[in-house]
């Protein structure tokens, strides 16, 4: 029981790491109509100025500041120099342009910084552990991290249905031109929703960095997961972000969990590993297919 209450919330942690760069992803997608195979190269930038800066000053908070700061600003500079140019055009367009970007900001990351990974300390107020039930404790960062999610889902929910420039963004995304026949300055509106889906990717890859190596290439390996949360909770919708998000996580961690013990029943120790490791990377994407044939458009395919 204590070891599946730990696994579930690995899968919730896991989660919310990939619905911070999910909500930023549909929103771009879904508002501006642009595949940005980019978004990961964010969370990479954030990730490592985070680390930069917390091993030149010791500060998190400063770390944390600068992570998002360098996402936003290099997010709105991308939208502002390529992606601007390329909303008319088709998606292959934007696919090969951002992909371009990838190899960029890759290449920019290893001149700066080297190939040679970056680790990250936890912050000391977030170092111990927490007794979530007596005898099972769990690391105070991942809880912060979970709690970190779910006020970013609140604050994206009260932005783009209770305020007006939420009003602006739903929108802009469904009747551009009659909003810039309000008035409205339709290209500043795009760059602010790209530098918010820019700085969810910094947060993400900040939160990362005491967890994972800060490494060139980051950024694409969580990339394609946040591409099949997208598909599962519906394009577009922040909400079904949130939703596959959850599923994702908790499928990918319970498989990488549990899959090994039970194939060992039935086969040698090695051989059950090797097959338990493929097939746990294959769960996401069946899951992806079971919820594509019963759903097409995906859990919850709206502007949310």
């Amino acid at each position: 029981m204590a070891l599946l209450l730990e696994q579930c919330l690995n899968g919730v942690q896991l989660g919310v790491m990939l619905f911070l760069l999910a909500a930023g992803l549909t929103l771009v997608f879904g508002i501006m109509g642009v595949i940005n195979l980019a978004h990961g190269s964010l969370y990479m930038i954030g990730a490592f100025a985070a680390a930069w800066v917390a091993a030149r000053t010791g500060s998190s908070i400063l770390a944390l500041l600068a992570g998002l700061a360098a996402a936003a600003a290099a997010g709105m500079a991308m939208e502002y120099v390529v992606l601007r140019r390329l909303y008319a055009r088709g998606h292959l367009d934007q696919v090969l342009a951002t992909f371009g970007l990838i190899l960029f900001f890759n290449q920019g990351m290893t001149l700066l910084f080297g190939r040679q990974p970056l680790f990250v300390d936890i912050p000391p107020w977030l170092g111990g552990a927490v007794e979530i039930i007596p005898g099972v404790p769990y690391p105070a960062y991942r809880l912060a991290i979970i709690a970190m999610g779910g006020l970013v889902a609140f604050g994206l929910w009260f932005l783009i249905q209770r305020t007006r420039t939420g009003m602006l963004v739903r929108a802009g995304a469904t009747h551009r031109d009659m909003v810039r026949a309000l008035g409205v300055d339709i290209r500043l509106l795009y760059t602010l929703v790209f530098g918010l889906g820019a700085l969810l990717a910094g947060l993400a890859g900040v939160m990362a960095g005491p967890i994972f190596s800060v490494q060139v290439g980051m950024g694409e390996q969580i990339l394609i997961q946040t591409f099949v949360v997208i598909v599962i909770g519906g394009i577009g919708s922040v909400r079904g972000a949130m939703a596959g998000a959850l599923v994702v996580g908790l499928t990918d961690t319970l498989a990488r969990a549990y899959l090994p013990a039970a194939l060992r029943g039935v086969m040698q120790g090695p051989d059950a590993d090797a097959l338990a490791a493929g097939l746990a990377s294959m769960g996401v994407y069946f899951l992806m297919a079971v919820v594509l044939l019963a759903r097409p458009r995906g859990l919850f395919p709206a502007h949310a």
